[in-house]
């Protein structure tokens, strides 16, 4: 098999092959005894769909070849190789069985025949021409040869030879244009010419020797030559005689080769275009939809609807200004309708898609279009209620059919009349769409054993039961069954007989006698929504005719391009392909090639009411609150574009000032990561150009902060070993740029400009400031000798538990820390030391830390120079006003009346360092109440909470219980998944892995790999009704209750004494199904399954300890028959589910009461009700006896009056 290798390229028609017929047997859906289940047949071809590797612009019909050849263009990589290596080429066989074929150098009889092997399209021919060239001496050749030029359809073409192959062991032909050859013009600019073309070599000594190819081909200036690589094998061409001839092809060296070339008319600009960089905007005016993975099928709808005009103008009228969220699904269509008609590229669906509820994995299932057009009629329909749109879809889709059952002997009819939006045709032996409106309308007789029964008057009587159309709407959906259920195979499967549709058709003929034929019943097509591929994989565009008399479109995702009447119609028909002049396209073995493209939903529009569906949409039926929003967002995304461009031109300066560290309560002088939007302590941030001098910048600042710029001044910020952030040193030189500044300082860990801002306490009489480390001269500063440090004073509150920013201070280094509290309790208004604090506080002290790092926080001793505690500037010195304990205890409500009193406080801290301890091990976690473990989850709140990561178990349950109202001991913590957000394990109350919060959120050691992929930054909780210590005494048992025979399973997990039997787990069961009691409703019994198949039933004495934790229990009652009968007497078998053969079970098995010689037909009524399913759900079931050997075959049980028991054997 020879495939193209150059994008765009057709396939040859081997690949296409029709769909194999190599799976196993029949998969027959059975049961021992068994219920039907629909299943997925194989994948029949792999070259379409939207989850596999396709071309999405191949159209199987676009192109056939030589189905034993390769066309490629000739093109070489720079090792000389060229890219394409198909298999051999075969020669022409079997000459005399052919009718008689004209003499190669008969041209004329010639141009007929050379091109059977490529699909006659319906083309409409410019010119037609052939050239031949006399080759001779064809070993003295070069390794690539031209042959003489001459025009066709007015441009000039030539044959390219490679008469050694082209990096094959084949000679290699292609045809290519001429242009810029020696007296050729030059190719005129965006050239294009498409080309059906045949390439024939003949010996000139007798032309009955030919060997022939033809394909056909866009001709760009990209693409200028194209033909065939393998076009003949050497040895085949001048050793071996010609398949029945007694001579070669080449003779005496010489051969002839003729080009012949047809230019066809590219009347929608894109014949044969392989669409790199198509711009459907420029081409056609229109846009399409992006796929999001799967959701082909949903873009060719919308852009039905969407071209649909009266639709559009209807979904325009939903009020929906006063709901413009993304979860509103109507307002999403209309963004999604707005972009369609003004965007100039394909739109993104994800919006519409979103507000539908679909998650990732739904973008990747393939969906009935059916179902989804319904359900958004509907919802559309529920939005419009009440409004002045609310009758328009159903004006526009709907009308009336009656449904009727007529008796024949009797005057009795049964009718009813009610609306329908679309008509379900059947495809299968139907061949065209009247006939299946026919079979559609067709009366279907009820005698016999299926009489109708007419009343008490009439009883049983012969009558026509059929459906009758009292109208059509003016837009008329037909809906093809293309996808229907093959009984012989057992699964679904894809319906690609040929189907025939028109592009106009009467439909009065299928109204009823009574129907209005006032108005013309004649429809125009109006769309196409086709699908490409098989049931399991496939791909889905549509063809379109925006206006009435307009040209037709195909909308394939996002390209859209314009489309011949034959796409439409012919190549959409579905069946085998019929193009080829020999007639229908077989593949090598002989078998029919079917088309894999077929319509799978038309839509008509009535030719008396196209100007009232198709109005023109003006920009005055958009909502203006749409419009404007879009404005919006157009232009904030105009705005965040013109700043990514420009954003190497500035720089984010973020500064941080007295005001964000007064009211910062952390680590550092200030978080520069934080949002000033949402933390007032955050340092401001500016953007600013990079060139921007300081001096401006200071300027800028100072009106900024309502500050006279002269009184401040820059401190840049640098990160330090510690990875703690300070200011560094002041900036005095205000004549380099931001940019400058930056150099000098950035780091890795923040690219933005970070400063600290300082105001002058003093000013000269100037307005000058005056700093206490330097003194300014008329044009620099210069630093004093010995000159005080700035160090910045935080404050820990006892009674309020916090920690902030004070001030700064100067200070000489050669002082000790005991001199600053002097400094420190004025700052503070604490007047002079030694005064008394609040009344009976007792005596004041003043406890001073360094803050060096987050986990280093060390005393300062009092009688220490700064020098020798190593202070420096940027330095930060916490300082505590302090009483004695038992006045702070008392403070609490917490003196010593009790007999024990806590050591501590829980969260309550004494002193700074201690506080900081909190700080450096505070995490904020999210508590979620369990999605399932807690009978009123909805009603729970999500906590978000701060906790010390050190904090034992029991003091983080109290915490969290506190805050729910409930006590600590009754809640049960659970981890969360970090990869889907889910509940993982619960959290043991002891144990080594629960000893502290932080041992829960980080698990170490063998522990840690059950706990991979773990939020630790959340958790789910569960309120308990006792406390967990009893909890863990407990056994979590899963239960299968069958409360509507074996079709419904409802699944419970029940919480009982792990020393309790099956008598506990059942009134468990009862309690937490809300069921009747056994006394009211019946006994219960449980059994166990294994592998779909019952393995045992338990008794109430069974232990729960005896349950593992992959046991599957079923629970259900214990039907009348068993119960009422002698135990002696009762008979049972085991009754599973199975698909196609007893190794392939499924579904819920049970046991069921044989009786002994009760024919099959009674037994299966009371199989039928022991199920739980009807009808036609039940008649698809097959029933069969499997023996206990694990390889018997199934044998199968009629309907006869045979028992079901004599179908056992004795054992």
């Amino acid at each position: 098999m020879q495939s193209l290798t150059s994008q765009g390229d057709p396939v040859a028609p081997e690949s296409w092959g029709s769909c194999s017929d190599d799976d196993d047997d029949d998969p027959v859906s059975e049961i021992y005894i068994s219920d039907s289940e629909i299943g997925v047949g194989k994948q029949q071809i792999s070259n379409v769909g939207d989850n596999i590797q396709t071309d999405p612009n191949h159209d199987p019909s676009a192109m056939q070849l030589d189905p034993s050849e390769l066309v490629v263009a000739h093109n070489i990589n720079e090792n000389g190789v060229s890219p394409n290596h198909p298999e051999d080429a075969p020669i022409r066989e079997g000459a005399e069985d052919l009718p008689d074929e004209p003499r190669a150098d008969d041209f004329e009889a010639m141009k007929d025949t050379v091109y059977m092997s490529v699909a006659e399209e319906p083309l409409n021919v410019l010119d037609h021409q052939y050239n031949s060239w006399e080759v001779k001496n064809w070993r003295s050749l070069s390794k690539k040869e031209h042959g003489p030029i001459f025009m066709a359809g007015g441009y000039p073409w030539r044959i390219l030879l490679f008469p050694f192959g082209n990096s094959v062991d084949q000679c290699s032909v292609y045809v290519e244009h001429a242009f810029g050859a020696e007296g050729m013009p030059e190719m005129p600019e965006d050239w294009s010419c498409c080309v059906q073309f045949a390439l024939v070599m003949w010996n000139p000594s007798d032309p009955n020797l030919y060997h022939t190819h033809a394909a056909h081909h866009r001709f760009t200036k990209e693409e200028g030559d194209w033909g065939f690589t393998r076009f003949l094998e050497l040895r085949k061409m001048f050793s071996m005689p010609w398949v029945h001839y007694d001579r070669p092809l080449v003779e005496q060296e010489c051969v002839n080769i003729t080009a012949y070339i047809k230019v066809v008319e590219d009347e929608t600009g894109v014949l044969w275009h392989s669409l790199n960089n198509y711009d459907s905007k420029k081409e056609t005016g229109l846009v399409g939809l992006k796929n999001q993975g799967a959701t082909c099928y949903l873009n060719s709808l919308l852009q039905s609807l969407y071209f649909t005009n009266a639709f559009r103008r209807a979904v325009y009228q939903i009020p929906t200004d006063t709901e413009e969220t993304l979860d509103n699904s109507a307002y999403t269509l209309q963004r999604l309708f707005y972009q369609l008609q003004t965007s100039r590229y394909a739109v993104d669906t994800r919006e519409l898609t979103r507000s539908f509820g679909w998650e990732t994995r739904h973008v990747f299932e393939q969906q009935d279009v059916q179902e989804l057009s319904r359900k958004l009629m509907e919802l559309l329909e529920s939005k419009m209620k009440g409004t002045s749109a609310e009758k328009l879809l159903s004006n526009l889709f709907s009308a009336k059919l009656k449904t009727f059952v007529s008796c024949i002997n009797v005057d009795f009819e049964s009718s009813r009349v009610e609306d329908f939006w679309d008509v379900q045709l059947n495809v299968s032996g139907m061949q065209a769409l009247n006939n299946s409106f026919n079979d559609y309308i067709e009366e279907e007789k009820l005698d016999g054993d299926n009489k109708y029964y007419a009343g008490d008057e009439h009883k049983l009587q012969d009558a026509n039961k059929g459906v009758k159309f009292i109208s059509f709407p003016d837009v008329l959906n037909l809906q093809l069954k293309r996808f229907q259920y093959d009984p012989e195979r057992d699964t679904m499967a894809k319906i690609n007989d040929r189907w025939e549709y028109p592009e106009s058709f009467d439909a009065s003929p299928f109204l009823a006698d009574e129907a209005d034929r006032s108005e013309s019943w004649e429809y125009q097509l109006h769309s196409v929504l086709v699908h490409q591929g098989d049931l399991n994989a496939g791909h889905y565009y549509a063809f379109i005719r925006p206006q009435k008399d307009g040209w037709f479109y195909k909308f394939d995702d996002d390209k859209v391009t314009k489309a011949r009447l034959g796409e439409v119609l012919e190549e959409n028909y579905g069946g085998e392909y019929r193009h080829l002049r020999r007639g229908p396209l077989r593949n090598p073995k002989g078998q029919k090639v079917m088309r894999q493209n077929s319509a799978y939903m038309l839509v008509y529009i009535r030719k008396s009411r196209v100007d009232k569906v198709l109005p023109p949409v003006l920009d005055s039926d958009i909502p203006t609150h749409l419009r404007e929003r879009f404005e919006q967002e157009t232009a904030e995304k105009e705005r965040i574009r013109r700043e990514r461009e420009e954003q190497h031109l500035y720089l984010n300066v973020k500064v941080a000032y007295m005001d964000t560290f007064k009211q910062y309560g952390g680590f550092d002088v200030a978080d520069f990561n934080a949002d000033p939007q949402e933390d007032p302590s955050a340092p401001r941030r500016f953007r600013l150009l990079r060139a921007t001098t300081l001096e401006a910048f200071i300027q800028h600042l100072g009106s900024e902060l309502g500050i006279d710029h002269r009184r401040l001044r820059l401190w840049v910020m640098v990160n330090r070993q510690n990875r703690t952030t300070r200011p560094d040193q002041p900036i005095m030189d205000m004549r380099p740029t931001l940019e400058d500044i930056l150099r000098r300082s950035a780091t890795a860990r923040d690219p933005s400009l970070r400063l600290w801002v300082e105001e002058a306490e003093e000013v000269d009489d100037k307005g000058n400031a005056v700093w206490p480390s330097f003194a300014t001269a008329s044009q620099q500063a210069v630093q004093k000798p010995a000159a005080p440090i700035l160090l910045f004073l935080k404050c820990f509150d006892v009674e309020s538990q916090t920690l902030t920013g004070v001030e700064t201070i100067y200070i000489s280094t050669e002082k000790k820390v005991d001199d600053m509290v002097p400094l420190i309790r004025q700052k503070m208004g604490w007047g002079e030391k030694g005064e008394k604090g609040e009344k009976g506080s007792g005596e004041e002290k003043m406890l001073l830390w360094e803050e060096i790092k987050p986990n280093m926080i060390e005393t300062l001793k009092a009688k220490q120079t700064l020098k020798a505690a190593e202070l420096q500037d940027g330095d930060i010195v916490c300082f505590q006003r302090s009483f004695e304990k038992k006045t702070t205890l008392a403070k609490l409500g917490l003196e010593k009346s009790h007999e024990s009193i806590p050591p501590r406080v829980p969260d309550h801290y004494e002193d700074a360092r201690e506080f900081y301890e909190y700080l450096f091990h505070k995490r904020r976690l999210t508590l979620m109440p369990h999605p399932t473990r807690n009978n009123n989850a909805q009603d729970l709140p999500t906590l978000d909470m701060d906790f010390n990561t050190k904090m034992p178990y029991d003091q983080f349950a109290t915490k969290v219980g506190d805050e729910l109202g409930v006590e600590g001991t009754h809640i049960r913590f659970y981890t969360v998944n970090g990869a889907n957000g889910n509940p993982k394990l619960p959290v043991k109350r002891l144990g080594p892995h629960s000893a502290s919060l932080f041992n829960i959120l980080y698990p170490t050691g063998n522990y840690s790999q059950m706990t991979m992929n773990q939020k630790n930054d959340a958790l789910y909780y569960e309120t308990l009704d006792m406390t967990l210590t009893e909890l863990e005494t407990m056994k979590v048992v899963q239960m299968t209750w069958l409360s509507e025979g074996v079709s419904k399973e409802e699944r419970y997990d029940l919480l009982v004494n792990k020393v309790g039997t099956m008598e506990d787990v059942i009134e468990a069961l009862i309690k937490k199904a809300s069921l009747e009691g056994e006394e009211e409703a019946g006994k219960i019994r449980i059994y166990e399954t294994s592998n779909y198949k019952w393995f045992k039933d338990l008794s109430r004495a069974y232990q729960v300890m005896a349950i593992n934790d992959y046991t599957n229990l079923v629970a259900e009652r214990i039907p009348e028959e068993e119960i009422h009968a002698d135990e002696s007497e009762v008979m049972l078998i085991s009754v599973f589910h199975f698909h196609g053969e007893p190794s392939r079970p499924h579904s819920m098995p049970f046991r069921f009461r044989i009786l002994e010689g009760e024919p099959f037909k009674k037994t299966k009524e009371r199989l039928e009700k022991r199920i739980g399913l009807k009808g036609k759900n039940f008649e698809r079931i097959k029933f069969a006896v499997v023996k206990r050997s694990q390889y018997s075959k199934p044998h199968y049980l009629g309907d006869g009056k045979c028992s079901l028991l004599n179908n056992f054997d004795d054992d």
